[in-house]
């Protein structure tokens, strides 16, 4: 072990040891990457230094890099307050764990905002000026920044690990089974740093999500202390609120299941919050996926407006507990206008996709 605050290295004995290294941020190794001005958020220090750069410098074009969770909360608070704000992404879609036909109605909603997008575009590098970064270029645009946001994502923290070696897994991630137990004995890891299992795909899953960790540093503590637990997995559930937009999803999102060869069926249904007369009722979208035959959930999406999101809870819930489209119609669900109509939007899109099974 290495102390910072004296420089030196030492041994630590132990009985058992938990590694929960959490996650690090993806910065590509590009020309003028280290120039000032160019942010990663990943821990709450990084957020303090990018707001009193907002600030003190008054920034008026913001570049944003990667369009996932991070990238599009950072689009939203920066236009909000007075940026002009563009985001640039690889992928050809915002938001790459939604279909790409529920992500539109993401991007029609950043551009209605005035956010500039750039689909399916690389970065290329970044030019400045006396050490401050003036422009953000990719392989078809020189893009002007005052500010940039490193929004490509996380990989597991397990270099520590490796070094030490213990297994990593094919995801990055160091490997563990249910009781969050490395293959090294007496050597635990929980977090970001660590896999989880994925209990539809039934493979190993890097999550980065504050949700997951909490529940597995749990499960660790517990066995450590000598009291028997357990983490089963993950259904891979997040949100998002971009605006006025809420944004949600559970399970397998149709490349997934395709790539696992499974036969299944969609749905994707229109509807409202609210009952559709009471003051105050918002679009919603709901997709939903089941195998065919069985029947059984494999995963759901939402984009709606306030009152939309917190839905998928009733998706992950049905995952967790394996229940087949049959029965989740009967799920008995809470109703009154002013939260949602006679038919949830969730049973109506369920009621869909079970006629087709």
């Amino acid at each position: 072990m290495e102390d910072c605050s004296i420089g030196k290295r030492y041994e630590e004995t132990f009985d058992q040891l938990l590694i929960a290294t959490g996650a690090v941020p993806i910065r590509p190794n590009l020309p003028g990457i280290e120039s000032e001005g160019i942010y990663e958020l990943s821990t709450l220090q990084s957020g303090i230094l990018l707001r009193q750069a907002l600030d003190q410098k008054n920034p008026r074009r913001a570049v944003i890099i990667g369009a996932g969770y991070i990238g599009l909360e950072m689009a939203e608070n920066l236009s909000l307050r007075g940026l002009e704000v563009t985001i640039v992404e690889k992928m050809p879609q915002v938001m790459n764990t939604l279909d790409g036909d529920m992500s539109a109605l993401i991007a029609q909603r950043l551009k209605e905002q005035g956010i500039g997008l750039y689909l399916g575009e690389s970065v290329r590098g970044f030019e400045a000026q006396d050490g401050q970064v003036r422009a953000v270029v990719t392989e078809k645009e020189r893009l002007s920044a005052d500010l940039v946001i490193l929004g490509l994502g996380v990989r597991p923290n397990a270099v520590l690990a490796k070094e030490a070696g213990i297994p990593i897994g094919q995801t990055g991630g160091i490997k563990v089974n249910p009781r969050m137990e490395t293959e090294v004995e007496g050597i635990w890891a929980a977090g970001n740093c660590a896999e989880a299992y994925h209990l539809i795909s039934r493979k190993p899953i890097f999550v980065a999500l504050g949700t997951v960790a909490n529940k597995q540093g749990r499960v660790a503590g517990l066995n450590i202390a000598g009291v028997p637990a357990t983490f089963p997995g993950v259904v891979g559930t997040a949100m998002v609120k971009i605006f006025d937009l809420e944004v949600s999803r559970t399970g397998l999102q149709e490349r997934e299941i395709q790539q696992l060869g499974l036969s299944y069926v969609s749905a994707k249904i229109e509807g409202r919050t609210r009952a559709g007369y009471f003051p105050g009722a918002e679009k919603i979208t709901v997709k939903v996926f089941a195998e065919k035959g069985s029947g059984r959930l494999l995963g759901g999406q939402i984009v709606g407006g306030p009152g939309a999101g917190k839905r998928i809870d009733v998706l992950a819930t049905a995952l967790h507990g394996g229940l087949n489209l049959e029965e989740m119609i009967n799920l008995d669900l809470g109703y009154s206008p002013p939260f949602s109509p006679a038919w949830d939007p969730i049973l109506i899109a369920v009621r869909q996709a079970a006629a087709m099974v």
